[in-house]
């Protein structure tokens, strides 16, 4: 990636420094693929893998048709495109589409089979168990997603838990991929204090606000690190690392580790899926698993005094 060439990139709305020192490209660990204990000390050390076409491409392409065919059904793609194109319908909105991933055989192939279980079995030297939920997002034209770490969403279990961002499509800078914040897991300070909130978690002696996830005073709505990556960066340390994605690749990273995307400057949806895994013999964050999980609803809620 030639940083003179870039085009210029924002990320919730504010334009990313491209300097050297500021911003850089992924580490490809492809060229270890096969070896689980380099990976897994890459992954302790490093913070992420970044695994060049990695899965099957033709089941990727066949996960991300079953989300373009259901966005064109209800309406939501121009139909003077392809369906495959993804482009969006003037005056359409999307952004998360969690039920796409539900009862959908392509995708859960793609994320809980074949190559994507045997690389975490392999990393994590063990049996491995998946959460049930899926995120997916449907990002369109505008901005990304906020800085933040996943623990906070999900730390009720192991702490062990690590996130799979899978692209469902080949993703241009210009279409806004992934940003992980470099070094961000091994920040002592972010560590010890947004790294111990949960979003589902509100204050009982403030005026409360249980039913918005991260409200009632613990942590900021919503759960997000910061609104402004730039400034964030500035104040931690380190680069914001990206790359233009492809179908096949896999970009997996703890749930420590500081994360947003760019924003979307297409008119194209953007497509991509979260999925976590662990050691099956730790304990799991009860909000994600089962055949029905609570998710961030109102039995996820708990009272605390600040």
């Amino acid at each position: 990636m030639d940083l003179a060439t870039l085009p210029r990139l924002s990320a919730i709305g504010h334009e990313l420094d491209l300097s050297s020192d500021t911003f850089g490209e992924l580490q490809d660990s492809s060229a270890i693929t096969h070896d689980f204990a380099s990976l897994r000390a890459r992954l302790n050390e490093e913070g992420y893998l970044f695994l060049r076409d990695y899965l099957h491409r033709d089941e990727v392409q066949e996960a991300r048709s079953s989300i373009c065919e259901a966005l064109a059904d209800e309406g939501t793609l121009d139909p003077a495109y392809p369906i495959e194109e993804a482009v969006i319908k003037a005056g359409a909105s999307i952004s998360f589409r969690a039920d796409l991933a539900q009862n959908n055989p392509r995708l859960h192939k793609v994320l809980y089979d074949g190559p994507m279980m045997q690389f975490w079995r392999g990393v994590l030297g063990g049996p491995v168990r998946h959460f049930d939920y899926t995120w997916l997002r449907t990002v369109g034209p505008g901005h990304g997603t906020q800085p933040h770490c996943d623990i906070v969403y999900m730390g009720r279990g192991t702490q062990q838990l690590y996130t799979a961002w899978t692209p469902l499509g080949d993703i241009s800078l210009a279409m806004g991929g992934l940003l992980l914040l470099e070094n961000s897991h091994r920040h002592e300070r972010l560590n010890n204090n947004y790294g111990r909130k949960d979003v589902d978690a509100f204050c009982e002696n403030r005026k409360p606000n249980w039913k918005q996830m991260g409200g009632g005073g613990n942590i900021r709505s919503g759960g997000a690190l910061s609104n402004n990556p730039v400034k964030l960066r500035a104040n931690l340390g380190g680069r914001w690392l990206t790359g233009e994605y492809r179908m096949g690749d896999l970009l997996v990273f703890s749930v420590f580790t500081v994360h947003a995307s760019l924003d979307n400057q297409t008119n194209r949806i953007r497509f991509s899926s979260d999925s976590r895994y662990q050691l099956a013999s730790l304990p799991a964050d009860e909000r994600w698993i089962g055949p029905a999980p609570i998710a961030h609803g109102p039995q996820a809620k708990r009272g605390m005094i600040c």
